[in-house]
């Protein structure tokens, strides 16, 4: 948001383009492995009811083994893959250059962001959400200083909000692991050799993990569609859409914060098999959860345009922004209950289902409203798309809750 309220207030809306597209590249490879961080998450939770201390040590050091491997795969083909990634972009040639700069100095942040998804579902999953609170906070504020340094005093432009956020992702790398050593040293049991590559636990992680992946990629590629086709419509309607992609990413990140424990909760009452202490955490969630949902949709109702005045001083951009609004105030409201009900499932390690509801919402019903509503709609039919793929995925999963989200011989 940061990024995007720097870029928003320089002299052409190519700059909120190129953070849009880069930042669309970067959720394709980062977000990508947020498996990490979710299935991590569940696995953890319902070693921690368990208490099984052994367990927890082998769910993390797979966990940054994944996460150190796939990072280094990034870094060694980052050519490849920009040059890969920009093709699909049908934009201008300064937009596009622009575009390169941000990858090629943000990508050597690969390391911590992956590591920091491992480490910080691996805390969720130990019932602590106070540390992932204290390393985003960090994190967030030195990009937040570092940001505003490298762009407004120094003159960095695109080059300066990459540099920030990659210094950013150290910062909370490193805040991670001495809060890891400080809190955890006493209880660390380091597993055998043998109980690490147990083939067993080894394939119930890699499999959870795979669902999620599919059902992540799923998710990645609709928001990575929806920055391509707005491409189409002009660099103007690019930034348009970039900076109300702003108001969805603020509503998720709050409403996240109870997804995520959902994710934790369900862990361990599903590890100490207590369905009554489960229904009572679902019920409270869901009324915090999908409650601040319906928050923020009055408030992007009472403050948009301050909003979009914050994000961007362009009036070209404002104007075109203040067409597309209105679908802000229905979106969270649908999504909340989707990511509330994503956040049980990932904790109960239901993974086929959250992945077979992502599939039939993006390829039955993401990719169809577009296409249908492409020559008559414009640029609405985007917006219409990302609502009804919301609004399938809380339904789709909110009909089996009862099959997925009960504990046997509880």
């Amino acid at each position: 948001m940061v990024d995007t309220a720097l870029m928003g207030h320089l002299d052409s809306p190519v700059y909120l383009g190129a953070v849009g597209i880069g930042g669309t590249i970067f959720s394709f490879l980062y977000w990508s492995m947020g498996f990490l961080r979710m299935g991590t998450t569940g696995l953890a939770a319902q070693a921690y009811g368990q208490k099984d201390q052994q367990q927890l040590a082998r769910i993390l050091i797979h966990a940054a083994f994944v996460a150190l491997a796939s990072s280094l795969l990034f870094i060694l083909f980052q050519i490849p893959i920009n040059n890969f990634a920009l093709g699909f972009f049908p934009a201008e040639q300064e937009l596009l250059e622009k575009t390169s700069t941000y990858f090629y100095v943000r990508i050597w942040a690969a390391p911590a962001t992956i590591g920091l998804y491992a480490l910080n579902g691996w805390f969720l999953g130990m019932q602590n959400a106070r540390i992932p609170l204290i390393i985003t906070l960090i994190a967030n504020l030195g990009n937040i200083i570092l940001s505003y340094l490298f762009v407004r005093i120094y003159g960095w432009g695109i080059a300066g909000v990459a540099s920030a956020t990659a210094i950013a992702q150290y910062l909370g790398l490193g805040t991670a692991l001495v809060l890891m050593y400080i809190h955890y040293k006493k209880d660390w049991v380091m597993p055998s050799r043998a109980y690490l590559t147990d083939l067993g636990a080894l394939k119930k992680f890699l499999f959870v993990n795979g669902d999620i992946f599919i059902r992540t990629v799923c998710l990645i590629f609709v928001f990575a569609f929806f920055t391509v086709k707005s491409t189409t419509f002009g660099t103007a309607v690019l930034a348009a859409n970039q900076v109300l992609r702003q108001f969805l990413d603020m509503m998720a990140y709050g409403v996240d914060g109870f997804a995520f424990a959902a994710e934790s909760l369900v862990g361990r009452y599903f590890g100490e098999k207590k369905q009554e202490k489960l229904n009572q955490a679902l019920r409270l969630l869901f009324i915090w959860g999908v409650g601040l949902g319906a928050l923020f949709s009055m408030l992007f109702w009472i403050l948009g345009n301050n909003f979009l005045s914050f994000f961007t001083n362009q009036e070209e951009v404002i104007e075109i922004a203040k067409v597309y609004l209105p679908w802000q105030y229905l979106l969270p409201l649908v999504a909340s209950i989707a990511f509330m009900l994503d956040g049980a499932y990932l904790g109960a390690t239901a993974s086929r289902p959250m992945r077979n509801m992502m599939l039939l919402s993006t390829f039955g019903v993401f990719l169809p409203a577009w296409y249908l509503g492409e020559e008559t709609l414009g640029n609405h039919a985007l917006w219409l798309a990302i609502f009804l793929f919301m609004l399938v995925r809380a339904i789709s999963l909110g009909v089996v809750t009862g099959k997925y989200l009960r504990i046997e011989n509880s």
